[in-house]
This record gives C-alpha cells, sequence and structure tokens, in this order.
C-alpha cells in the first residue's frame, strides 16, 4: 500500500456496482445507515441501505453466494464500500467524541480509544477502496443468521475469527463463510470474523468519497 501522499482520493463511481443487482440472491441490512451500530446515529454519506462495491469484487462475491447457496445459505451484507467521510466520522467519534451509549452493546469490555489499537477502527478503511465487505450467512430453512458466536460489531477478542470461546459448531459457521470467501479470492482480517477483502482489488492506492447511494451511480 503506498505512503499516504501518494494516495489519492476521488469521487468517481464508474468502476462500482450495486450489489444486489450482481447478486440477487443477497440479502441487505445496511448497518450504517441505521442508528443501530456503534456510533447509534446514521453514518455520514449513507444516503440509501444498499451495498455497493467494485466490479472485480461484487464479481468475486458472486461466486462466494453461488458456491453458498446450493448448500442452503444466503449471503447477508451489513457494509460494502463505505465513503471516506464515514471513516472520519468514526475516527472523530473515538477520538473527541464522549458519546458512549452504545457501548453495552458493541464494545463492552473496552474504552473507546482502545478501538484503535485493537484494530477495529482504521483511519484509513479498506472498506472506502470500494473491495471490502462485511456478512454473515442467513441459513434458508430456518430464515435466520447462522449463529457465529458473537453478533457484528461486537467490538471483542470472541469476535475474533480463530476465537475458542465459542463453541464447536458456532467455530464450524465461522468456517463455513471463511473458506468460501479465501476460495473465491478474498482474505480476512484476524480481529472480525465478518469482514473480507478483495486480495486482487483493483483500486489499492485511491479512497472514494461519493455517497453509498445507487441513484449516484447511475448519474
Amino acid at each position: 500500500m503506498a505512503p499516504d501522499y501518494q494516495r489519492k482520493v476521488t469521487m468517481d463511481p464508474s468502476g462500482f456496482v450495486v450489489l444486489a443487482d450482481m447478486v440477487p440472491h443477497i440479502v441487505q441490512e445496511i448497518r450504517y445507515y441505521s442508528t443501530y451500530n456503534f456510533i447509534g446515529d446514521r453514518i455520514d454519506g449513507y444516503e440509501e441501505p444498499c451495498a455497493l462495491l467494485t466490479k472485480e469484487a461484487a464479481r468475486a462475491l458472486k461466486g462466494v453466494s453461488n458456491e453458498l447457496f446450493v448448500q442452503g445459505y444466503r449471503l447477508k451484507v451489513f457494509d460494502a464500500y463505505r465513503p471516506a467521510c464515514a471513516v472520519r466520522q468514526f475516527v472523530l467519534w473515538g477520538i473527541e467524541d464522549t458519546d458512549i451509549r452504545m457501548k453495552p452493546y458493541f464494545y463492552p469490555d473496552l474504552e473507546k480509544q482502545e478501538l484503535f489499537s485493537k484494530g477495529y477502527i482504521a483511519k484509513m478503511s479498506s472498506h472506502s477502496r470500494g473491495s471490502a465487505v462485511d456478512l454473515t450467512l442467513l441459513d434458508m430453512k430456518t430464515g435466520k443468521e447462522l449463529d457465529m458466536g458473537s453478533p457484528f460489531d461486537l467490538f471483542s477478542e470472541i469476535s475474533h475469527p480463530d476465537s475458542r470461546a465459542v463453541t464447536e459448531n458456532q467455530y464450524e459457521n465461522r468456517m463455513i463463510l471463511r473458506k468460501a470467501m479465501i476460495r473465491n479470492g478474498f482474505e480476512p482480517i484476524d480481529c472480525e470474523w465478518w469482514h473480507f477483502a478483495l486480495g486482487n482489488e483493483p483500486f489499492p492506492d485511491t479512497y472514494f468519497e461519493f455517497p453509498v447511494s445507487a441513484q449516484y451511480l447511475k448519474k
């Protein structure tokens, strides 16, 4: 990855697609469009509750979806492309804002400032490069999410993919998702079972600022 002075920020959405247009089986619950997230407010830049990704990442995720669909699972997406302005809001909230009303739900055992050192909040997010996604699996038989042992955005060691504080079944559920994502070109991180980024991402040094809006892509 390039140093800060070589990175660029752009409003150009031409390399992006609406994920649901390419992966019709996905379920979406875009948390940062809602107020049920670790800050407790709708996040800057989220103008529609839809997932956007680069064409390359969406194509790879379609492979994941097809593979898991025949096994009885659908992908449920919590976040995909994240505007750089949203990341700045996260950082300012973590450094300056004294609001901790969502602490019991999302970071009960940590102080806000620890969210940076523990890797849960980054000053520059891979999501803003457009090829990262946060997701889980939905069981088509029950209509419910698979039990992963911790909910999305629970900032805790139990959310680490290799945590053995979860049950064997919960761990196996994590591995179903993880193995399918890796087989299709995505890379995991060590502190969040739900986060994956395309290994061969098309914009490794570019951060995007345009809003999360299907209408913006159609302009």
